[in-house]
């Protein structure tokens, strides 16, 4: 398979991730117990996202990869114009609304917010615990996103060399993380490696292995350019995995201090290890096999979805989500006052106006998402792409 081939079902699947993601934050407590817990674990959307991007990365960059001046701008190039001119337009914004409406929210009780603004812009707040949920509060993910994209191109051309790399890498930078936390779990600097769930849950040495088995499938497909094939066998033994993943994570005791499976020590192997496997067979699926789920995600909706899905991802929590939820919460109770007046009871009897609430954000964050798509981050996109930034002056040019 080419490096620049387009798959059009893995698009429409970061749309599904960042949905996870979504009912994950809005779970409710008077969702029936089952829907709840499952809900509860809807975060492993992010494993998603780290999977994918560990499979898109190797796949467009492993055959062509030089550990060079041009190429590495060439490529940090790609990468800037795609992950950071709506994060750092948000984080901005976020800043200033909370600065103008005097919220301390997004500081977690950090009294030096110029220094705060800096950690967030540069993607440094992810490193410490204490600051990981300040400003765009999802936005931890980027930092471990980040931390892939720099260190890939020397991934790649370790494992062309050795492709033992590929299973040896991951245990070295996995050690260096566990050794990072007994350095520093003692020295309290706002929680920089400050404890192992942290380290395991929400940096790149603990979730390294989701990447890797992301860049393993991509290997496989390289390599062997495999056939389209009418049998959707590993389609369905990935949704399999996956699903009993989310489930056991689901079964997992949680407590006051332990508010998801995630949190448990067999949670975290189940999310960092068993369930990448299984995305990793549905992503092999979905680019060799013919299934319903393959054309689901492939069609024109599912594809608008998946391009704006990074937008509504970072927009799903924040002051966005907040205008939304606000003007939701009007029109549904006014809706739901109107029907007990004209005596339509059967639907505020059966209908719990949470979930109306919340599909309805749901609704206005799609729209808004594929608007700031459209208007905002497809032509800046496009336009740094296309711009010299970055790239090496010649000589003699001013």
């Amino acid at each position: 398979m080419k490096s620049n081939t387009y798959l059009p079902a893995l698009t429409g699947i970061r749309a599904i991730a960042a949905f996870m993601v979504f009912f994950h934050h809005f779970n409710q407590e008077s969702y029936p117990y089952p829907l709840f817990r499952l809900f509860n674990e809807f975060h492993t959307g992010v494993t998603i996202f780290f999977v994918l991007s560990g499979f898109l990365i190797c796949l467009r960059y492993y055959n062509t990869c030089e550990i060079t001046s041009d190429w590495f701008r060439k490529y940090l190039k790609n990468r800037i114009a795609r992950i950071y001119p709506m994060y750092l337009l948000l984080t901005i914004a976020t800043f200033a609304i909370a600065w103008y409406m005097k919220t301390e929210t997004i500081y977690n009780g950090f009294s030096f917010h110029g220094v705060l603004l800096l950690l967030n812009i540069f993607f440094l707040r992810g490193f410490f615990d204490d600051f990981k949920f300040t400003g765009v509060a999802q936005g931890w993910s980027l930092t471990v996103e980040e931390c892939f994209y720099f260190l890939a191109p020397l991934f790649f051309v370790r494992i062309q060399k050795n492709k033992n790399a590929l299973w040896i890498l991951p245990i070295v930078i996995l050690s260096i993380g566990l050794l990072l936390v007994v350095i520093f779990s003692h020295a309290n600097f706002y929680g920089f490696y400050g404890n192992y769930t942290f380290m395991f849950l929400y940096t790149f040495t603990g979730r390294c292995v989701e990447f890797f088995i992301g860049m393993s499938v991509a290997l496989v497909v390289l390599k062997k350019n495999p056939l389209i094939t009418s049998k959707p066998y590993f389609t369905y033994l990935g949704l399999l995995i996956m699903f009993g993943s989310i489930s056991i994570m689901a079964s997992l005791p949680i407590t006051e201090t332990r508010q998801f499976g995630l949190y448990h020590p067999f949670g975290i192997f189940t999310n960092n290890v068993l369930l990448p496997v299984g995305i990793g067979l549905f992503f092999y699926g979905l680019i060799t096999e013919l299934s319903i789920v393959q054309r689901f995600l492939s069609t024109k909706t599912m594809q608008l979805l998946g391009v704006s899905s990074y937008i509504f991802y970072l927009i799903h929590i924040g002051f966005i989500s907040s205008l939304s939820s606000g003007w939701s919460e009007k029109w549904t109770n006014t809706f739901y006052e109107w029907m007990d007046k004209k005596e339509m009871t059967w639907i505020t009897e059966h209908i719990n106006p949470s979930v109306v609430l919340t599909l309805l954000v749901f609704v206005i964050l799609n729209i808004v998402s594929i608007v700031l798509f459209k208007c905002i981050e497809e032509p800046v996109n496009r336009k740094i792409r296309q711009s010299s930034f970055l790239e090496k002056r010649k000589k003699g040019l001013a």
